[in-house]
């Protein structure tokens, strides 16, 4: 039986896989879902870092796990396999990256993380929830996978996303393109066919991982809610020969 550590979103929780969790092989696959920093349970655990973050992770579970994360999570899920590849028995990463290579570009989406956080931290859940809601990226979630987004974001302390957006944010993350071919973990990276610049990242992710593939799932950015069963069909997967 296989391990799965199950990463979340930001903005969300470990609810977040509560659909996924529903359809796996509970014969095949032990589920174990963690909260990062600044989410959830996890609200107050800080500093909202990747360090941290990675340390949740490897002591949700003992021995090998399968590493599944979605977006942030997908982040946090690849720096714990760096961290301790002993432990990565394989990965799957859902709309996600291995970080923004161009100093330049990485310093400005830090700059734009610490602007939204000054935001956030003066919102009420429900302000944060439909400001989070209106980014283009989730333009075309059905109405189905907002309410579940929201409902989530409306559980979440406004201050304590402000401080995981500061330190898990896309331009805290340490870029780990040139690292992806010292792992000989299976690498699954998963993206909505609505979502063209996930699953263009996905494809490169897939071809610079020494034994990468990439699926195609139907919906937008929020695969874990728009298509859970693409995200078991990842983890199926995962001894099949890489595509």
């Amino acid at each position: 039986m296989r391990t799965v550590v199950f990463l979340h979103g930001f903005g969300s929780s470990a609810r977040s896989w509560d659909a996924v969790i529903s359809h796996l092989d509970a014969s095949r696959y032990r589920s174990v879902t963690v909260d990062l920093p600044g989410h959830g349970t996890s609200a107050d655990v800080m500093p909202a870092s990747y360090a941290r973050a990675v340390d949740l992770t490897l002591a949700a579970a003992p021995g090998p796990l399968v590493l599944c994360g979605y977006s942030m999570g997908a982040r946090v899920a690849l720096a714990a396999a760096l961290a301790d590849p002993a432990r990565a028995d394989a990965l799957v990463l859902v709309s996600g990256h291995a970080g923004i290579e161009d100093p330049a570009e990485r310093a400005a989406r830090r700059a734009s993380d610490e602007e939204l956080a000054g935001r956030l931290e003066g919102m009420t859940p429900g302000e944060l929830a439909d400001a989070w809601n209106a980014q283009p990226l989730f333009a075309s979630d059905p109405p189905a996978v907002l309410a579940a987004a929201r409902e989530d974001l409306l559980r979440q302390r406004p201050r304590s996303l402000a401080a995981a957006l500061r330190g898990l944010g896309p331009g805290a993350f340490e870029p780990a393109w040139a690292q992806l071919g010292t792992l000989a973990a299976p690498l699954v990276a998963v993206a909505g066919e609505r979502d063209e610049r996930y699953r263009d990242l996905a494809l490169r992710l897939a071809r610079t991982a020494p034994s990468g593939s990439a699926l195609t799932a139907p919906g937008g950015h929020r695969v874990p809610l728009e298509s859970p069963r693409a995200v078991v069909a990842a983890l199926d997967g995962l001894d099949a020969e890489p595509r």
